[in-house]
């Protein structure tokens, strides 16, 4: 295991109460005991810790002191630090990506800017729930077993394509546990280990995460893959990802034209190519959604969802493609998970006609919000770039020095949990940028603003660049 992984498993582990040493060594503990970091896993030096975690050399060396008093770690002149004991087989995969970690470690005195999403439901979903319960106390001679989605619910779906001006059949659709199952499920479908994948970088961090989780080689090109061609002829790729509608993170927008040239390029060199929608719907007062690159050419493979544009706990995505490639996908998905939660399909069948409607009433919440924190990190923070954007939830934002790992660490210990762009770039760069998301109400976002600029005013980055974290650790 490289050293510096270590590192990035640690997560939150500053946003306690205590001495840092003391919560450092606390969170190593916890580690080589459920068995994360096992037996024999070299630790990094003094040095290199305290520079990736942005904190004293001593900070290090009390954490590690303790340890080794416990008996948990060994250090030894001229060999390192490692877990004690024997070398035992690998642990089972786990995510240490950061985006992930405002859901499996929360902290209540922590304001999350990581991972974005809406947190409060519509009032247009409640009264889907509604309208569907009578349905639902009718309902029998029925297991609710749906592997593909609920009839309804992929009608539904087809109907928004065909509105959209996309002929779109009934089998056409799998419904999915949200967009991230989608993206699972289509990796699985598509890549054996060292296949490789095309995508933009940086990119969405979940996607990422599944690309890497199975064993794919991600290779990195500008935001709306230009030179997909020469890049398809040099690395041979099983799968293209593009986010074409508020590019996650940048926020960038594909013209029509680059569209029509992306979706015929990857048609010709023969690569399915995959675009996220996820975010498509959520643009300002006034954006136009653009039509998706499924307009342009029939093996385009679409991914949607509702948990970004209704309500995080709304766990409804799709998958738009080909029969062939949905019914695939479905036997895929029976193994694991033989259908999603019902209820939640018929109300969101109940709310798809309804959908642009709601996110246009939400729109002007959202660019206000978004207005407010750019006021604010424009007035504490100057010095900084964070460029506007004309929708989706998140600021792409340029520091003028330093790097975001190390900073998202200071960050955290101010109280703000934020995400590195290091981690969402497959090819490494990205290391002076961090991402925000600007969903908060006003005082959360100016209160969030304040602790931001008091962590900067104490930052002090470490003498070289934070490497970019992995995204699955193994």
């Amino acid at each position: 295991m490289d050293p510096i992984n270590v590192a990035e498993r640690l997560g939150r582990w500053s946003a306690g109460r205590g001495a840092l040493y003391a919560l450092l060594a606390a969170r190593l503990r916890r580690l080589i005991d459920d068995g994360e970091l096992p037996a024999g896993t070299p630790l990094p030096p003094d040095r290199v810790l305290a520079s990736t975690l942005a904190v004293g050399r001593s900070t290090v060396v009390a954490a590690y002191d303790l340890l080794q008093s416990e008996g948990r770690i060994v250090r030894r002149q001229g060999s390192g630090t490692r877990v004690a004991g024997n070398p035992l087989a690998r642990p089972a995969e786990t995510t240490s990506a950061p985006v992930f970690l405002d859901l499996l470690e929360p902290q209540a005195n922590v304001i999350p800017l990581a991972c974005a999403a809406p947190d409060t439901p519509p009032a247009e979903l409640t009264e889907c729930y509604a309208r569907v319960l009578p349905e639902l106390a009718a309902t029998t001679s029925d297991i609710g077993y749906y592997p593909t989605g609920h009839p309804r619910l992929r009608h539904a779906i087809a109907e928004y394509y065909r509105n959209r001006g996309i002929p779109t059949s009934f089998e056409q659709v799998l419904v999915t546990t949200g967009g991230q199952q989608a993206l699972s499920l289509l990796a699985r479908c598509f890549l054996q280990p060292g296949d490789r994948v095309l995508m933009e970088a940086p990119s969405s961090p979940p996607a990422l995460e599944a690309f890497r989780a199975e064993a794919a080689v991600v290779h990195g090109l500008s935001p709306g893959l230009p030179g997909l061609a020469a890049a398809a002829r040099e690395h041979r790729p099983a799968l293209a990802y593009v986010i074409p509608t508020f590019q996650n993170p940048t926020g960038s927008v594909l013209s029509p034209l680059t569209r029509r040239r992306l979706a015929e390029t990857a048609a010709a060199v023969g690569v399915p190519l995959v675009e996220d929608e996820v975010l498509a719907e959520l643009g300002f007062p006034g954006f136009r959604t653009p039509q998706p690159l499924a307009a342009y050419s029939d093996a385009v493979i679409t991914v949607g969802s509702l948990s970004k544009t209704v309500w995080g706990g709304l766990r409804i995505g799709w998958v738009r493609a080909a029969a062939p490639t949905i019914a695939r996908l479905a036997r895929i998905r029976a193994v694991h998970d033989l259908g999603g939660d019902v209820p939640a399909q018929l109300a969101a069948a109940e709310l798809m006609p309804r959908l642009a409607a709601v996110c246009a009433r939400l729109a002007p919440e959202r660019k206000a919000r978004h207005d407010h924190l750019r006021a604010e990190l424009a007035r504490l923070l100057p010095d900084w770039h964070a460029p506007e954007v004309a929708g989706s939830q998140t600021l792409w934002v340029r520091l003028p020095y330093g790097d975001g790992t190390s900073f998202a660490q200071a960050a955290l210990r101010h109280g703000v949990a934020i995400l590195p762009g290091s981690g969402l770039d497959p090819t490494g760069g990205s290391a002076d940028h961090i991402r925000v998301h600007f969903l908060h109400p006003p005082d959360t976002l100016t209160e969030a603003a304040r602790r931001l600029a008091e962590a900067w005013r104490t930052y002090r980055p470490p003498a070289r660049p934070v490497p970019a974290p992995p995204a699955l650790a193994i």
